[in-house]
């Protein structure tokens, strides 16, 4: 793996640390946002990666590798795990650029990998989030991005671990994916039950001020019968009403953590979605629900979600992080409870 530092955006973060505005970049080459934004829909549609800036940014030739290898050999040992590697690492700005490739890996049915390319198109799309359970941060996109809105500070994420601003990588990432919501909705009625929760996953990081997206959650919802996929439906539409309100979807999840038909795992998605919409006290019908359905093995089973599965630590799962923080905040945090790397008990 090369060095970053011989990356031409390294010069920019150089100059950045040395004082210069960010503002004076935004827009520019550098400036990852637009470098998405500018990939044509046929060099998208036809894999013509040597159309794409990948060089700009650090990082770049490894995911263009990763993204030919993935789409030409069908091999996740030769392709997946770079973009979510480079993320895990704190380096968003080249990953970004293979989103809109790995969407159209996933939304082919003949393709082997494209499980785990959807898995890797929203990585980039979300940062700081790995063992952030509380109510004010849980489901939470710190920067809402308007189309042709270049904010040139650094928002609340940040910067990557290059220097990079990271606000400016999550926005891009979002921006990939909204554009490809024709492509990734139809994975809600995936066959496979994990396409269609890591569909929703994706797709709930999409910027959604008609409420289409979200029209698509409830829609599959209504006919979806897995109650794993089920319970992502209902985070997925949390999510993206935490990013756009909306009163009548957040007094609809009230109505799922109440309804005792409801399948357990649906009623405690909604019970933390309600809970991340509302700054209101916790009722105690909350309160008891929760406590009653969230048992050990209910907590493990719900790991398979990937907003679970980010919030845990390594002494507790994602589920029962979200229970003490949200509904027991008095109780004090398990030893190593914020390492995501580490087993689970």
């Amino acid at each position: 793996m090369s060095d970053w530092r011989t990356d031409p955006t390294f010069t920019m973060c150089r100059a950045l640390v040395d004082g210069a505005d960010l503002s004076s970049f935004a827009g520019g080459p550098f400036d990852v946002r637009v470098a998405v934004s500018a990939i044509r829909p046929e060099a998208k549609d036809g894999f013509l990666l040597g159309q794409v800036p990948w060089e700009r940014f650090p990082q770049g030739g490894n995911v263009r590798d990763a993204v030919h290898l993935l789409h030409t050999e069908g091999s996740l040992r030769a392709g997946a795990g770079v973009v979510s590697g480079m993320c895990a690492n704190d380096m968003r700005a080249a990953a970004v650029l293979a989103v809109p490739f790995l969407i159209r890996i996933a939304a082919d049915s003949r393709h082997p990998c494209r499980a785990g390319a959807l898995v890797e198109a929203a990585c980039p799309a979300r940062a700081r989030h790995f063992g952030i359970a509380s109510r004010d941060e849980l489901l939470l996109h710190r920067a809402d991005f308007q189309d042709g809105d270049l904010h040139d500070d650094y928002d609340d994420y940040g910067v990557e671990v290059t220097g990079y601003p990271a606000g400016w990588s999550v926005a891009a990432a979002r921006a990939a994916i909204t554009a490809d919501t024709a492509l990734l909705q139809p994975l809600l009625s995936d066959p496979e039950p994990s396409i269609r929760i890591d569909a929703a996953y994706t797709l709930a990081t999409a910027a959604d001020p008609d409420r289409a997206v979200r029209s698509s959650f409830r829609a599959r919802l209504a006919t979806e019968q897995d109650p794993m996929v089920s319970a992502a439906l209902v985070l997925a539409t949390a999510e993206a009403t935490r990013t756009h309100p909306h009163s009548p979807t957040i007094a609809w999840m009230r109505e799922r953590w109440r309804d005792r038909t409801q399948a357990p795992e649906v009623r405690l998605a909604a019970a933390i979605g309600w809970l991340c919409l509302t700054d209101e006290p916790v009722p105690n019908g909350l309160r008891t629900a929760v406590d009653d359905l969230a048992t050990d093995e209910r907590a493990h089973t719900m790991d398979d979600l990937p907003w679970m599965t980010n919030a845990g630590g390594s002494h507790e799962t994602g589920l029962q992080r979200c229970v003490r923080t949200m509904l027991h905040p008095d109780q004090p945090d398990p030893e190593d409870s914020d390492d995501p790397w580490a087993p689970r008990r």
